[in-house]
């Protein structure tokens, strides 16, 4: 038996992602699929313990990698827009080292810049270069028309959905990563 959820995560919500996918597993519902940009399969299981994480690259991860952690005990889940997602039994662990996979802060704080430069950067070019000069352009009157006022309205919505990701991501990502360097 399968279930579909679809449950929105951002970018800087990762840590909550791979809480929410343990809780599933201990629900009795693994993951088996995800799909772009915010759906979740998940299969019936056996209610048990699994620790998720999740690895973020922008490039196909090289075969020693992922042999790598798969002889870390790792089980490679799949891949959706840049994350790659990964479970292991609880049971396997016998340190919190072993539940994570990264050793070091460093490694991790490198993670999240990874995320700001990959992520963040392009969404704050996108706000800048696009939605707000079309944002300026409706609330100087320059869209006219039914058309020009839905395409109006879109960057407006669009304008005050960029400010809140930029807002909300900008600052949960710098607080992730000043935790991690300190």
């Amino acid at each position: 038996m399968n279930k579909t959820v679809t449950k929105f995560f951002t970018i800087a919500d990762y840590e909550e992602e791979e809480e929410w996918l343990r809780d599933q597993h201990r629900n009795g519902w693994k993951i088996v699929k995800i799909t772009p940009p915010c759906s979740y399969t998940f299969e019936l299981c056996e209610p048990e313990d699994v620790i998720y994480r999740l690895d973020f690259s922008n490039k196909e991860e090289s075969e020693e990698y992922m042999n790598m952690l798969k002889d870390f005990g790792w089980e490679y889940i799949g891949q959706c827009v840049g994350w790659l997602y990964f479970r292991k039994p609880a049971s396997e662990t016998k340190t919190q080292e072993e539940g994570e996979l990264f050793s070091d802060n460093v490694s991790k704080a490198e993670l999240v810049s990874n995320v700001i430069t990959t992520r963040m950067v392009p969404i704050c070019l996108i706000f800048l270069c696009c939605v707000i000069p079309n944002f300026m352009r409706f609330m100087n009157g320059e869209f006219v028309g039914t058309f020009g006022m839905i395409l109006g309205l879109f960057f407006s919505v669009m304008f005050v959905v960029y400010v809140y990701l930029i807002i909300y991501c900008g600052t949960k990502l710098k607080r992730i990563r000043k935790r991690y360097e300190d």
